[in-house]
């Protein structure tokens, strides 16, 4: 794959994924791969042929026609990568419906999804020397970290807020976009402890060698 157009739910979830591909792989933004932040989740249509409306900009929202435009757009060598969370639904169930909707299109391009189980905090706190990195000396209560296990649904966003001491009320897209691009630089992307993390990262690496 030369080209990877990278659709992800909101701007808290690019950094994450950018790290991925420059540190891990050597992309470069621009040159290698673009990154299309959306207005949240969203839910997929009815109809996979429809046009979104406007009102609607998630990225489950857009998804089947931007699928259906990047299936005209697209050279062979690119690829589309959708990474989404899981929040609360099962990952089979997820998945299912996505590849229902793949499979109504006409016209489709090669795509990878991958899930970020519970969220992309989730890899965050299955990390805690990457955050402790991050946040020297901040990270008061390490113990609220230290027995979840990776990618198991505890509210990954409260835990890691209730660890570094931030206000939970305060909790919303710019302090996720913090965290993010505070804790990706350091976040161990060789052995990574979150299997959807590590699903990820060993996806882009087959895609990277087709």
């Amino acid at each position: 794959m030369n080209w990877i157009e990278v659709l992800v739910e909101g701007a808290s979830d690019a950094p994450t994924v950018k790290e991925v591909l420059e540190r891990k792989f050597n992309l470069v933004e621009g040159r290698h791969f673009r990154i299309h932040p959306h207005k949240g989740k969203g839910s997929l249509p009815l109809n996979p042929l429809s046009r979104p409306e406007l009102k609607h900009q998630g990225l489950l929202d857009q998804l089947p026609a931007k699928l259906r435009g990047f299936g005209k757009s697209l050279p062979e060598d690119a690829m589309v990568l959708v990474v989404i969370d899981t929040d609360d639904q099962p990952c089979k169930e997820l998945l299912a419906g996505l590849k229902r909707m793949l499979d109504a299109l006409p016209v489709k391009p090669t795509v990878m999804f991958r899930l970020a189980v519970e969220e992309t905090e989730s890899w965050f706190i299955a990390d805690i020397d990457a955050i402790q990195k991050a946040y020297p000396g901040q990270l008061k209560k390490k113990n609220v970290l230290k027995n979840i296990k990776p990618d198991a649904i505890v509210g990954a966003s409260e835990k890691l807020a209730e660890a570094l001491g931030f206000n939970l009320k305060i909790v919303a897209g710019p302090t996720k976009f913090q965290w993010a691009t505070r804790i990706a630089p350091h976040l161990n992307l060789d052995n990574p402890a979150s299997p959807s993390f590590k699903k990820l990262i060993d996806g882009i690496e087959k895609a990277l060698k087709q």
